[in-house]
């Protein structure tokens, strides 16, 4: 998860507007066309980053170059221009989508994101903020590196053919307890939960009793997820269940979670035509990564940039 909050917060403090300056005047760092980057701004972005690592840009110095970091600032203000003259937008509808996808995929309330959030001392605003700026991003490179790419339809099907086992989808349903880790006596009472479910108690009536999550009124039941999108600790744990299976008590950033599979659903390889769009996005994305560094050069052959450091 750490990862995650650092890819979503990559260009925000570039992309979205700065606190309100106090007294203390901040040093310029560097221009870039009709913007300045400042000290302070480098600061917090290497905060996010590393989060919280080093206390400042002069202890940074001492590991890192900051010049490299900077570039990276340049690179994502330069794409904040871009998304400004395209008139790139996006919708807190979409940004919503987005978090909803991702307390999902790691079995999580609402309230428990939040709380690891600041835990990894950022804030809600910030990392919502964060969500927006990557998919604004996104909508900038979909329009002046992917439009340049043509797939044929020769192509798509080959690599349909030569990686069908991509395309097999496995879902399974189990029931959850889960624990925080916010809690001082949370690993004791996930045990608990797990010796009372190990010596016979309904596991639903258990999760009930010490689960935090919101789906404690369910009984534990999470119905059918994609194991793919399952936090990395429960789908490993969940890959060495058979159905009614109880796993031991799994660890993650979150918490304590205790898991029973129930059921475990694997297709047959999607047709060609269900997957056809997301092989063209993939082979799209992959081509796109390549032409990606060539737009940032073109890019900053066209701007005006000046280092001050």
């Amino acid at each position: 998860m750490n990862r995650l909050f650092a890819v979503l917060l990559a260009g925000l403090f570039v992309l979205a507007p700065g606190p309100a300056r106090s007294e203390v005047v901040d040093k310029i760092v560097a221009i870039v066309n009709d913007d300045i980057i400042t000290l302070q701004e480098v600061e917090r972005y290497v905060h996010v980053e590393k989060q919280g690592k080093f206390s400042s840009v002069n202890e940074y110095l001492r590991d890192m170059q900051l010049r490299d970091k900077l570039d990276a600032f340049i690179e994502n203000l330069l794409i904040k221009q871009q998304a400004k003259k395209f008139k790139v937008e996006v919708s807190d509808k979409e940004v919503d989508g987005v978090v909803e996808s991702i307390r999902k995929r790691h079995l999580i309330s609402d309230t428990e994101l939040k709380e690891q959030l600041k835990k990894e001392g950022i804030d809600y605003k910030d990392f919502y903020e964060g969500i927006k700026v990557s998919l604004v991003r996104n909508r900038v490179l979909a329009r002046t590196v992917s439009p340049q790419v043509m797939i044929s339809d020769k192509e798509l099907k080959s690599y349909y053919d030569t990686h069908s086992e991509e395309f097999r989808e496995e879902e399974i349903r189990m029931l959850h307890i889960f624990v925080s880790g916010q809690r001082a006596d949370g690993q004791q009472r996930a045990t608990e939960a797990y010796k009372l479910v190990t010596e016979g108690k309904a596991f639903s009536e258990v999760a009930k009793e010490y689960s935090d999550e919101a789906v404690n009124v369910e009984g534990g039941d999470i119905g059918f997820v994609k194991k793919d999108d399952l936090f990395p600790e429960l789908r490993n744990a969940a890959s060495l269940l058979m159905p009614g299976d109880v796993s031991h008590v799994v660890r993650t950033p979150y918490g304590y979670h205790v898991l029973k599979l129930l059921e475990v659903k694997r297709s047959e390889s999607l047709p060609f035509e269900t997957v056809k769009d997301k092989i063209y996005q993939d082979l799209v994305q992959k081509e796109s990564d390549k032409r990606y560094k060539d737009y940032m050069r073109k890019l900053r052959a066209s701007a005006y940039i000046e280092v001050k450091i």
